[in-house]
């Protein structure tokens, strides 16, 4: 038998960690891009209303249903099948 090692037992060296980098919207989404012309044109703030009572104090944080009406039509307009797709585009 060699003398290499399927397994490490030691600690994970965590010292090369990802930095984390702060990025405005307005950095990643170009101007006159379809996106920017969709939210100019379509006012989603009525949903608040809608699901209001839906929507408890407690529990888990929920996505703000705003938000995820936005993922599901740009899922529609861009022909993406996924939700986590959707968002890391």
């Amino acid at each position: 038998m060699g003398g290499g090692c399927l397994f490490s037992f030691t600690k994970k060296d965590y010292s090369e960690r990802s930095q984390v980098q702060i990025a405005s919207l307005d950095d990643l989404v170009p101007s006159g891009h379809l996106v920017r012309k969709l939210e100019e044109a379509i006012d989603l703030s009525f949903i608040y209303d809608e699901v209001k009572d839906l929507y408890k104090p407690y529990g888990r944080e929920s996505m703000d249903p705003v938000v995820l009406m936005k993922i599901v039509i740009l899922q529609y307009v861009f022909g993406i099948p996924s939700m986590r797709k959707t968002i890391k585009e």
